[in-house]
């Protein structure tokens, strides 16, 4: 595997889910229609600030660059380290950390969360561990469970990751995606997980072409939750991979859709990146990121390292 091609996937993802978060960021919780109304459509991010699903991310890729076996004694170390509450965490995550300050061990901080915490965060898993399906969705369970152990949560992370490793994979093999065919492998495999999630999933194999963003934004919204459930979540940012034609389109659709948008975006923008590259992103978007501490240039450095590790075997 070339580094170059390996890099270009990576930062592409890990990019790609920081400029959907920040999108999405400043219309969090609008529906589709009081988007649409104030915007006519959201296609520029106010001030390029990410949210608590790139922090998360961000821990992530360190402990994969930390042991590339993935420990999620250190994953839930740099969650604790990086928590910034003002990037705008869920309440239950307060009490995770709490329990890690405490010295709790990871297995015991998690709580029985539906929500799709565990997904937002899950890129570099899905990313790193493109080539060994197995092992991709051991890890995902495993980062998914230090936070949220209700299946549905952990299905939705999977379900991410999943779709993150294998368009990472059609990428590298210069393969096209057959929509359908993409959707059923990834609902296939997190059925025994989670049925609901994976009924859910399916719905996007239903959804009709979209003329252009703003009908995908209005057919997301209509058909799923957008919502800060692992269910309602995770198909609508697959769903809008799916009806995208390029990334900037699956992300616009992504976040006009309403509802959790950082996360909506933050995960069409993982999966889009990882598919695109991070050439696809556009400019505007990436000059307008935040790029002070752990910021652009520091994600940047953290993807390449991980290409660099994965070319070299």
């Amino acid at each position: 595997m070339r580094f170059e091609d390996l890099q270009e996937a990576f930062s592409g993802s890990a990019l790609g889910c920081a400029a959907g978060d920040a999108l999405g960021r400043e219309v969090e919780g609008w529906s589709h229609e009081a988007i649409r109304r104030h915007f006519g459509l959201l296609t520029e991010m106010q001030d390029g600030r990410y949210t608590d699903d790139t922090e998360m991310m961000i821990g992530l890729m360190e402990a994969l660059l930390e042991d590339r076996e993935f420990d999620p004694a250190r994953a839930a170390r740099r969650f604790l380290e990086n928590f910034h509450p003002w990037r705008g965490y869920g309440a239950r995550i307060y009490g995770v950390m709490a329990r890690l300050k405490q010295g709790l061990p990871w297995q015991e901080v998690g709580t029985d969360s539906w929500g799709n915490g565990a997904a937002m965060r899950v890129a570099p898993i899905g990313f790193f561990f493109f080539d060994d399906r197995g092992r991709l969705k051991e890890k995902a369970i495993l980062s998914a469970t230090i936070t949220h152990k209700h299946p549905e949560g952990v299905a939705g992370a999977v379900a991410q990751a999943l779709a993150v490793g294998m368009v990472t994979e059609r990428r590298l093999q210069g393969q096209e995606i057959d929509p359908v065919g993409f959707v059923r492998e990834v609902s296939k495999e997190v059925e025994g997980i989670s049925p609901e999630v994976a009924e859910e999933l399916r719905k996007i194999e239903e959804l009709p072409h979209a003329e252009d963003v703003l009908e995908g934004a209005r057919l997301l919204s209509s058909s799923f939750g957008c919502d800060i459930s692992a269910k309602g979540a995770v198909p609508a940012a697959i769903g809008a991979f799916v009806l995208g034609r390029g990334f900037r389109e699956a992300v616009l659709m992504a976040v006009n859709a309403g509802g959790d948008t950082d996360t909506l975006g933050a995960m069409a923008g993982a999966i889009a990146g990882a598919y695109y590259g991070l050439r696809a992103i556009p400019e505007g978007w990436l000059l307008g990121l935040e790029d002070e501490g752990k910021g652009k240039s520091y994600i940047l450095h953290l993807a390449e390292e991980l290409a660099r590790i994965k070319a070299e075997g």
